[in-house]
């Protein structure tokens, strides 16, 4: 295990966990002979951790900027190579603001354990300016999504039902990232992120070709990881849906014409609905979204029940219930064979303490079956409000991004006529393409600038 405490610790840049036990401790010798010190990589230099957040900061201070002031797609996309270089290849993807959700649930959950000011800074600066401005962090901060911005050459529409299916996904990969690190078992979110490998030139056969698959995908799904898989990206979604100044795609009228819709890669856009509606069927939909409502405590319980079950699995990923497993399975059936060295410095360890070492697995395995309730209970959370979230019908007069799925990438300015009017780059006599609707459907509707 103390491979896996050194990917981490490698992915967060901020040395060897406090919490890890080493799966294989060192022998103990009945010479005089002394165990050389170990020695750790120096810790990074003071104004090195500064600069980054004021890097950080002013990165989002212009994205915010580019997008709600000058609603420049070029001035993003110049921060988003900027972004791309320094946080993704020169800093090696650390620290990163999607691994910070790890760091703060250990910090919430083991007392020993003392988050880094420059972790907490990434962690609560890009969820601070979502709550005024919306996903600008993603825009052209983030370094994973700056990587799929720059590569996407011919993007395909994912069909909305299998978009919102495919949704549910971050959610549930943050409860099993916040799950794994409150209990100390491991840091999967990092461990397992496809773009670090990329980063550094280096990694794992698996995680290079899977952050490879992510690229190739990249090139014609507009942000593969950012949609259907980034933990972090619920919590900014979430901050986007109550932000202060909302991205919007021609700041006084809209003619209807659509070409903002098309122009979006990750279906963010969202048409018009407008239609006067018959009171049985708006009764209809009321009673399905109470029944959906209904359901949620039912699908919570579900849940926590098949987390509960499958924390024994899951435990089994911590370094203490691992050596645990190892002492009692060659208790109960002695191998037949020598083991293999460092199996066998390990149960020689383990056997001179093992009412420690068992007490401390079964408390590890209480803990993560708590934690299996939890996780469980909040996926069935998560499914049951998307489904009664999905079972009713908005209104909308004109065609507007969602806050949440909205990437504030700028694409869909340069594509609005009235956007262009204003700017001057019309051709002049042009007409500007619409759809003729009636005034009495909101054809034609005029809103504030950002």
């Amino acid at each position: 295990m103390l491979v896996r405490g050194w990917l981490i610790c490698l992915c967060l840049g901020l040395g060897p966990l406090a919490v890890a036990e080493p799966r294989f401790p060192p022998p103990d010798f009945e010479t005089e002979y002394q165990i050389p010190e170990e020695q750790y990589a120096p810790a990074r230099a003071l104004w090195v951790e500064y600069l980054d957040v004021a890097v950080l900061l002013g990165a989002l201070g212009l994205a915010s900027w580019f997008v709600a002031r000058r609603r420049s797609r070029k001035a993003v996309l110049g921060l988003s190579l900027f972004s791309l270089l320094y946080f993704g290849f020169f800093k090696a993807g650390c620290v990163c603001a999607i691994g910070s959700v790890q760091n703060v649930a250990l910090a919430l959950f083991n007392p020993t354990y003392a988050i880094p000011l420059t972790v907490l800074v990434f962690f609560v600066a890009p969820l601070a300016v979502a709550l005024f401005f919306g996903r600008t962090f993603c825009a052209a901060v983030c370094p994973h999504g700056a990587l799929q911005d720059l590569i996407l050459v011919k993007p395909v529409n994912v069909p909305r039902w299998l978009a919102q299916g495919l949704g549910v996904i971050p959610y549930l990969y943050l409860g099993l990232g916040v799950w794994f690190a409150a209990t100390g078992g491991a840091f999967v979110i990092c461990r397992y992120d496809p773009f670090v490998g990329i980063f550094r030139f280096s990694g794992s056969l698996t995680m290079m070709l899977v952050g490879a698959l992510f690229v190739v995908t990249g090139l014609f799904v507009g942000r593969p990881y950012c949609r259907f898989l980034c933990p972090y990206g619920v919590l900014l979604k979430l901050a986007a849906k109550v932000s202060r100044w909302r991205v919007r795609i021609t700041p006084d009228i809209c003619t209807q014409c659509q070409l903002c819709e098309h122009s979006c890669p990750f279906g963010a856009i969202r048409e018009p609905v407008v239609t006067r509606r018959d009171p049985r069927e708006l009764a209809r939909e009321r009673r399905r979204f109470a029944a959906l409502l209904a359901l949620v405590p039912v699908l919570m319980l579900a849940g926590g029940w098949l987390g509960a079950r499958f924390s024994g699995v899951a435990a089994q990923f911590h370094p203490v219930v691992e050596l645990a497993e190892l002492y009692l399975r060659h208790q109960t059936n002695p191998p037949s064979t020598p083991l293999p060295a460092v199996d066998a410095l390990a149960y020689a360890r383990a056997e001179r303490d093992a009412d420690a070492l068992l007490a401390n697995a079964v408390a590890t395995r209480r803990q993560f079956n708590y934690g299996g309730w939890i996780f469980g209970a909040f996926a069935g959370l998560v499914v049951g409000a998307k489904l009664a979230r999905y079972s009713i019908q908005p209104r909308r007069t004109d065609f507007e991004p969602d806050r949440g799925a909205c990437y504030a990438c700028a694409r869909c300015f340069e594509y609005c006529p009235q956007e262009r009017v204003r700017l001057g780059t019309w051709p002049a006599g042009e007409p500007i393409p619409g759809i003729a609707i009636p005034p009495s459907q909101g054809a034609l509707s005029r809103k504030g600038t950002v």
